[in-house]
């Protein structure tokens, strides 16, 4: 059996979602290839979107802790397996409306492994299908490490799907799966949970600041959360129901469970892509601004591309990837490309951690002249308020006045730094920024804004 489309997508995850309803509402015809059979992509089934689930009950937890004895008398409980039947009650209805709303759209859903059998053309199963131009979105896979014993350790999404937490928890790997998900267990797992974080390199978070990931350690090691760095790791051995990491200098640590948190890389192992003239790396498919590939009609987008693993990075991406597809169909010329100059990311731990554009280390690195604005342990009343002790922020601003990055920790990261988002997109200066944010609701986490900018003002 064999069909011709307009567009090709591969991979039914919020990248390709996005990018086969682009393209279906521009008229074209679309079909979307996926071999799994649960739909709709690791963000929705076991990564951003399921983890809140944890996130929010984590968060509620650890405020009521440090609300203790200024207005909470009781602090919060958590139900570990309740939380985890909330999120599998969202989560399997993903693959049913994933398809139904395709099939809705009037996008042809193909079940099947797409394989690249020569530049426009790939198969699936027993199907051959053949497109102007094909999208590849087919996300990423825990990383393999090269440890003896390897297969012992839990995936992310297994962690999720425990029944209960066990007291002792080690993660392999400084990332944001680990950080995360450490900050999960201690607030919602039994009484003294405590959680070790084994990084190989000489620092965990290696993108995130370098000052800002530190009170980020301090903030977690008295909830139970133990670093360590410089952990090169060796075997995982199991003896009756307790785990053993050992480490290429002979220390070892013990646990009841070991979880993959070292990353993700690219899935594209299975699509022949030399097969079709496009190139990738270890860091996945090489796309350019325009995320078209070295194949001139393929394009990459999501985390199978050599850019930012992200959900919303990978939206945007899909939203580029189809707006140059619909032009060079229609011939009307459109200027979106990708910028990841002003990516926000967050970590999801408590407190949040938030960053925008460049760290401090980066801009040294360069030779760039800047100010900062810093604060930490800060004592305003807004989070004397919540009884967080452990709040802090840096703001980096150039000569020009612009803002160059800004880092956050707090119980509101996400807002605080989404505003310093938009200002970075918008070219809105410091001091602009200033006089915008003096009107914001008060007394509020973002109103705080205008102290962090003051010391920058021209």
């Amino acid at each position: 059996m064999s069909k011709q489309y307009d567009a090709l997508v591969i991979g039914s995850g919020t990248a390709g979602q996005t990018a086969a309803y682009e393209l279906n509402r521009s008229g074209l015809s679309v079909g979307m290839v996926e071999h799994s059979q649960r739909p709709g992509g690791t963000c929705a089934l076991s990564g951003c979107q399921a983890k809140k689930w944890f996130y929010e009950g984590a968060e509620t937890v650890a405020r009521s802790r440090h609300l203790s004895g200024i207005g909470i008398a009781v602090p919060a409980l958590a139900n570990w397996l309740a939380l985890r039947d909330a999120k599998n009650r969202f989560t399997a209805k993903v693959p049913d409306n994933t398809v139904n709303g395709l099939k809705k759209a009037g996008i042809d859903f193909i079940r099947g492994r797409g394989r690249f059998t020569d530049r426009n053309s790939i198969s699936a199963g027993d199907q051959r299908l053949s497109a102007r131009f094909i999208v590849v979105a087919t996300g990423a896979v825990p990383m393999g490490l090269p440890i003896d014993g390897a297969r012992l350790m839990a995936t992310s999404t297994e962690f999720m799907e425990l029944d209960r937490l066990p007291p002792r928890i080690i993660f392999i790997g400084g990332g944001f799966i680990s950080f995360e998900f450490a900050h999960f267990a201690v607030r919602l797992g039994p009484p003294q949970t405590h959680c070790t974080i084994l990084e190989a390199g000489p620092r965990p978070l290696g993108p995130f600041d370098q000052e800002m990931v530190g009170l980020l350690t301090e903030a977690s090691a008295p909830e139970g959360i133990d670093i360590h760095c410089g952990m090169d790791i060796t075997n995982i051995e199991k003896t009756g129901r307790a785990f053993t990491v050992t480490t290429k200098d002979g220390r070892q640590f013990e646990a009841d469970l070991v979880v993959h948190g070292a990353g993700r890389e690219p899935d594209i192992r299975d699509l022949d892509l030399d097969t079709a003239g496009i190139k990738s790396t270890r860091q996945g498919i090489a796309v350019n601004a325009k995320m078209a590939t070295t194949n001139p009609y393929v394009y990459a987008v999501g985390d199978c591309a050599a850019t930012v693993q992200l959900a919303r990075v990978a939206d945007a991406e899909a939203q580029v990837a189809a707006a140059e597809i619909i032009s060079r169909v229609t011939g009307n010329r459109h200027d979106a490309s990708m910028d990841y100059s002003a990516v926000p990311s967050v970590l999801f731990t408590y407190p949040q951690y938030g960053m925008v554009g460049a760290t401090e280390d980066a801009l040294k690195e360069e030779g760039a002249v800047y100010k900062k604005s810093v604060g930490k342990n800060l004592a305003w009343p807004t989070y004397q308020r919540v009884g967080m002790q452990s709040a802090a922020y840096k703001i980096l601003s150039g000569k020009d006045g612009m803002l160059l990055g800004a880092h956050v920790l707090s119980d509101c990261a996400t807002g605080l730094i989404n505003t310093f988002t938009l200002a970075m997109v918008n070219r809105i200066s410091v001091d602009d920024l200033y006089h915008q944010s003096i009107m914001t609701p008060y007394p509020s986490r973002e109103s705080d804004i205008i102290y962090m900018l003051k010391p920058l003002l021209s």
